[in-house]
């Protein structure tokens, strides 16, 4: 299993959860085994915009992740993912916190951003 998580910065499990996630300045792909993080990777978002696009989804869906985690996403991305059957989770706080949380399960999806109006973000 690999969760795609939006990073502020490239601290990996130390950044904070990006709130936007087409705006995230970098990915961390989480690869999980069982309970048990089996390596961390921080990879930057080459699609970070500043309106409109899907493009963060085909970056991220090209590391082969199976889940995501983001502290928001317009509707149009949360599709695109959808349509991918990638489940999305929202998230605020540390990466880390947010993977011990999943781990749990204890993290529910995510509202479309209401600034983009079910843009693709």
């Amino acid at each position: 299993m690999r969760i795609g998580i939006t990073l502020n910065d490239d601290r990996g499990l130390e950044s904070d959860v990006c709130a936007h996630f087409g705006q995230c300045r970098y990915f961390g792909l989480v690869d999980l085994e069982g309970q048990n993080i089996k390596n961390v990777t921080v990879v930057p978002n080459t699609a970070q915009h500043g309106g409109g696009g899907c493009q963060a989804v085909d970056v991220i869906l090209s590391h082969k992740i199976t889940h995501v985690i983001a502290g928001g996403m317009g509707g149009g991305a949360q599709m695109k993912f959808s349509n991918a059957g990638i489940p999305v989770f929202g998230f605020t706080g540390k990466a880390g916190d947010a993977v011990r949380e999943f781990l749990k399960q204890n993290l529910g999806g995510l509202n479309a951003c209401a600034e983009h109006d079910g843009g693709c973000h």
